[in-house]
């Protein structure tokens, strides 16, 4: 390559990067006095990002299953001088989630942002999950998701503007050993998101994928955990807790509204996370291998594993320990105890 080849190139590159930088102003939605729906807003990752919300001026409306712990969310964002709407609410429900969309936009206004963050989570050996490990992973990943964008869109249609956020995962770019129904359900995710965001563009409603790394907001308690328990809940604590293989929850949120405002396409979050899906997209069959041996060195079912536990019921002397330290105090932080 010669010199005036390079420049060319240079040249082009920082053409692109200026063109992105004058789109993302122009695309830029101010959060204050609009209205926000966030799905599983009652704790971890979806109670962090009310709460900035909330600071950014948005009006919230949050959902989940438990009612005790969505009211002590409740309290917390309107502790915090938020305008908050908050109901009970099954997303894997059609009718539910049509009915919840009502009630907020009847109390707080239309919905300008849909973030749709509820989640759950299986982990341990594939051999042991059942086809309703899968139903209900991909009834939260994506059906939920379907029915909430298909409540919210309309009125984003007729008003040319909105913002639809699917908190995903890098398990949705990247298959990840011993998380098999989740990141099967997060590949589909994506997949509808990326789809979504190329026929909604042109409405002005922008969807933005979001696929995190692990992130500390102490969510693995809530993990539902099979095979050798322990083990798994243990190994899956101590790598969501230390800085180098996880993200604040803070920072993390931060960021997700960022590229909210800004109606970008997608966001990947994490070094580690970013580093795993470039390899995978360059070289998928040597990544393949690796994960193989991965899943080699991840706890055995046993020959009679435990019935399925939550993470929270899985203690052991690993978990929690020092080596969870971070993910403990989140977890107290984000109303996950």
């Amino acid at each position: 390559m010669n010199a005036r080849t390079a420049l060319q190139i240079a040249a082009g590159i920082g053409s692109l990067l200026t063109a992105r930088r004058v789109l993302r102003r122009r695309r830029r939605l101010d959060l204050r006095d609009k209205v926000a729906v966030v799905t599983g807003g009652s704790r971890g990752l979806g109670l962090v990002l009310g709460r900035q919300l909330v600071a950014r001026g948005a009006k919230v409306a949050i959902c989940a299953r438990h009612p005790e712990e969505l009211e002590r969310a409740r309290i917390d964002l309107t502790e915090r001088g938020g305008e908050v709407f908050a109901a009970p609410c099954d997303i894997t429900d059609r009718d539910d989630i049509l009915r919840f969309v009502t009630l907020a936009r009847d109390e707080l206004g239309p919905i300008d942002v849909l973030i749709n963050n509820a989640g759950v989570i299986q982990v341990g050996p594939m051999e042991l999950m059942s086809t309703t490990d899968y139903e209900d992973a991909l009834r939260t990943h994506l059906w939920g998701p379907l029915y909430a964008t298909l409540a919210v869109l309309p009125e984003m249609r007729r008003r040319h503007s909105g913002r639809i956020v699917n908190i995903a995962s890098f398990g949705g770019k990247v298959p990840v050993p011993h998380l098999v129904p989740y990141s099967t359900s997060k590949f589909a995710l994506v997949g509808m998101s990326a789809g979504m965001r190329a026929e909604l563009a042109k409405e002005g409603v922008y969807v933005t994928t979001v696929c995190p790394g692990l992130m500390r907001t102490g969510s693995p308690r809530h993990a539902i955990v099979k095979g050798d328990a322990r083990r798994e809940y243990a190994l899956f604590a101590i790598i969501d807790s230390l800085p180098v293989s996880s993200m604040n929850a803070e920072r993390a949120a931060r960021a997700i509204l960022d590229a909210c405002e800004h109606g970008d396409a997608e966001l990947v979050l994490t070094a580690t996370a970013k580093v795993l899906v470039r390899l995978y997209g360059l070289a998928p069959n040597l990544l393949d291998e690796a994960f193989g041996l991965v899943a080699r060195a991840l706890p055995k079912p046993g020959e009679r594993p435990a019935r399925a536990v939550e993470g929270k019921d899985a203690e052991s002397k690993l978990a929690p320990s020092i080596l969870t330290r971070l993910g403990d105090a989140a977890a107290l932080r984000n109303n996950e105890l």
